[in-house]
């Protein structure tokens, strides 16, 4: 493995010609010329195997910098910017290298350097961040026997947008086009829960998003899913979840088992894994002339997801979560020290 091709044809004429072919017959067996068997027999006799790794250099155009110039180019990427701006780009590199461009891109792609590009994210300052993640996803991985996990949560002001004109549709060599502007025909909420098992969505609509309209989707949850089994409802912090009028009607309800998720950490409830769908699958390209029209588009994709159903599966442990988490944490407080510690609340003052 990993033996150069040239040497090992080496070691097939050496090999040939100790078992007693004549030179004509191995340059015949192997297709190569008489003289290059004639060649590495004498290399051989003289030598041995050390004259058999001989290896010719390579064809092509030679490497113009070397290591040295290549560590300076990936050091100046990433501890440096360009005067004004926020990032490099290839030609400002070479620029200031004094190289061109290409020699720019070949270490940024040899090293996945990608300056033009970025990924937002937020760690949680939740302080019983480890509880709640535990809870969640223990729920996710080991779910209850004969009871139903939810996940639950508003998909807020999706606005009935229309297009100022209409779109070119996409064809052979162009992809579809749309205008940048765009009408606002109003805005509507819509409430779901997701069936982690079966894959199943329940959807309502609303004009707002307070407890009330919380509470009248709860019950909506509640008349769908008839028998005594326990609902384990996966949600988010937000005010309208805890109010006291909530808190009420969950008592009345114990078969409503409440899971909540750490501040922050919207990623861990898989109904926003199906908020993602509907929104790249279903509102982003389209126009709609009023919310009837949004809202009728959204019962069209609710009712073809939930003819084929598809679980999202969630595999990440804690474990592997918290190792991630403790590597991002430890580089931020690298660049700010005391930048992820939990916020106190202030005492006010009697």
């Amino acid at each position: 493995m990993g033996t150069p091709q040239q040497v090992a044809l080496r070691c097939r004429i050496v090999r040939a010609v100790a078992r007693g072919e004549s030179e004509a017959a191995v340059a015949a067996a192997l297709e190569i010329n008489r003289k290059t068997v004639r060649l590495w027999r004498e290399r051989f006799s003289k030598e041995g195997l050390k004259g058999l790794w001989e290896i010719a250099p390579g064809r092509g155009r030679k490497a113009t910098y070397g290591p040295d110039r290549v560590k300076a180019v990936l050091d100046a990427t990433l501890q440096s910017k360009p005067k004004g701006q926020t990032h490099r780009s290839c030609r400002l590199m070479a620029a200031d290298q004094a190289i061109s461009k290409s020699t720019i891109s070949n270490p940024w792609k040899s090293h996945h350097l990608k300056p033009h590009r970025t990924k937002t994210f937020q760690l949680s300052r939740d302080p019983k961040f480890l509880e709640k993640l535990t809870d969640v996803v223990g729920l996710y991985l080991h779910p209850p026997d004969k009871a139903i996990v939810l996940c639950v949560d508003e998909k807020s002001q999706i606005q009935a947008l229309n297009r100022t004109q209409p779109g070119l549709p996409l064809k052979q060599g162009r992809c579809g086009t749309m205008t940048h502007d765009y009408q606002r025909n109003g805005t509507t909420t819509l409430f779901a829960a997701l069936d982690l098992l079966q894959g199943k969505v329940i959807g309502d609509f609303h004009k707002r998003h307070r407890h009330q309209e919380f509470l009248k989707f709860l019950r909506r949850i509640d008349r769908e899913f008839i028998g005594g089994d326990a609902l384990h409802v996966v949600m988010d912090n937000y005010g309208t979840h805890g109010t006291a009028e909530v808190k009420a009607w969950l008592r009345k309800h114990p078969r409503f088992v409440i899971h909540y998720v750490p501040t922050s950490c919207s990623w861990l409830n898989l109904i926003e894994r199906w908020f993602a769908e509907l929104t790249n699958k279903r509102l982003r390209r389209d126009s709609f002339f009023s919310v009837d029209e949004l809202i009728a588009a959204i019962n069209e994709f609710l009712a073809a997801w939930n003819e084929n159903p598809k679980p999202f599966v969630w595999t990440a442990t804690v474990d592997s979560i918290v190792s991630q988490l403790a590597r991002c944490r430890q580089t931020l407080e690298q660049i700010q020290p005391g930048c992820t510690a939990p916020k106190r609340r202030k005492r006010l003052s009697s």
